[in-house]
C-alpha cells in the first residue's frame, strides 16, 4: 500500500455507500428507504452487527430510473434480479469506492402486493442521518418486520435478531409488529422464524418456508416455490428459471465470466445433482422408518 492510500473501515464505507445511493436518489426523484445495518434502530441491533453491503427497498415504479442512473455514475451490476436470489427480489451492485448495495423491489414473506407494500412502510417513514446525508427509514417495528422475515431466510437454530427484536419486545411492540405482519400478509414467514409454523400447514407456501427456514435439497425448494406461487404465470415463470443455469452464481463461482460450454456442461450437470439429492432423500427417509 501506498502512502497516499489509507484503509478504511467497512463500518465507515457502509455508511458513506448509504449516503451515496440516497444523494444520488434525491438528485433523481426516486423514493427508497434504507433497511439492515446502519440504518437499523440501534435497539434492534445485537452487538451492533452492521453487515457486510448497503441495503435499500426501493419503491417498484422507481426501480429502472435508479438503474439507469447507479449504471451511469460508477455502479456496475454483480448480479440480477432473476439471477441474484431465489426469490428475485434483489439486484446487486458493487462500486471500487463503496462496495456493494441490494437493491430490493420487494421484500420475501411478504404477500401484499409490492407497490402497496412499499406504500405502507413509506407511510410510516422518518429519516435519520448517515454520514451527514438525511435518509428515510421505516418505523422501528417495521424494521423489527423486516429483521425477522430476513431471518426467516436462515437455517441456523439461533437467530440473534429474532431473539432481541420479537421474543425481547415489549407488548405493545409485539402487537405493532403483529398488526404490521397481518397488513402486509407476512405471516407464514414471519412464523417460520418466530416459531408457530406449524399452525400454517394449509398455505401455499408452507412447505418453502419450512424449506428455507430448516433446511432442505434444492430441487424440493424449487417445488415448494412452484406450490408457493400465487397465480400459474408466476408458477410457469418460476418452473423456466428452475430450468436455465444462474449464470451469475457460476461466473462467481469461477472467478470470471463463464464460457459457452461451461455453461452448457453446467445445464447438463444440474438434473443430475437433482436426481442424487432425491435418492438421498429417500434413502434417509427410508433409514428413519
Amino acid at each position: 500500500m501506498s502512502e497516499s492510500q489509507v484503509s478504511v473501515p467497512l463500518s465507515v464505507r457502509l455508511r458513506f455507500g448509504h449516503a451515496a445511493v440516497q444523494h444520488l436518489a434525491d438528485r433523481i426523484g426516486v423514493e427508497l428507504l434504507h433497511i439492515k445495518g446502519a440504518a437499523v434502530e440501534p435497539s434492534l441491533r445485537p452487538g451492533g452487527y452492521m453487515g457486510s453491503d448497503v441495503d435499500v427497498l426501493v419503491r417498484p415504479a422507481h426501480i429502472a430510473t435508479l438503474d439507469r442512473a447507479m449504471r451511469r455514475h460508477g455502479w456496475h451490476l454483480y448480479s440480477t434480479f432473476d439471477y441474484g436470489s431465489p426469490f428475485g427480489h434483489a439486484q446487486t451492485y458493487l462500486h471500487h469506492a463503496w462496495g456493494y448495495i441490494d437493491i430490493h423491489r420487494f421484500f420475501p414473506g411478504i404477500r401484499l402486493e409490492p407497490e402497496r407494500a412499499f406504500d405502507v412502510f413509506w407511510t410510516g417513514r422518518h429519516e435519520i442521518e448517515i454520514a451527514g446525508i438525511g435518509c428515510q427509514v421505516p418505523s422501528v417495528p417495521a424494521q423489527g418486520v423486516l429483521l425477522v422475515l430476513n431471518a426467516a431466510r436462515s437455517t441456523m437454530r439461533t437467530k440473534p435478531d429474532v431473539q432481541v427484536v420479537w421474543h425481547e419486545a415489549s407488548e405493545e411492540r409485539r402487537a405493532e409488529m403483529q398488526s404490521l405482519v397481518s397488513e402486509l400478509g407476512a405471516h407464514v414467514a414471519f412464523a417460520a422464524a418466530t416459531g408457530g409454523l406449524e399452525e400454517h400447514r394449509g398455505e401455499r407456501d408452507y412447505r418453502l418456508w419450512k424449506i428455507v427456514s430448516e433446511g432442505g435439497a434444492r430441487s424440493a425448494e424449487w417445488w415448494a416455490r412452484l406450490r408457493a406461487a400465487p397465480s400459474l404465470g408466476t408458477a410457469i415463470r418460476v418452473g423456466v428459471r428452475a430450468l436455465f443455469v444462474n449464470v451469475d452464481h457460476l461466473a462467481h463461482r469461477l472467478g470470471r465470466p463463464p464460457t459457452r460450454s461451461e455453461v452448457v456442461s453446467e445445464f447438463f450437470r444440474r438434473p443430475a445433482r437433482a436426481l442424487r439429492e432425491v435418492w438421498l432423500g429417500l434413502r434417509q427417509t427410508g433409514a428413519r422408518r
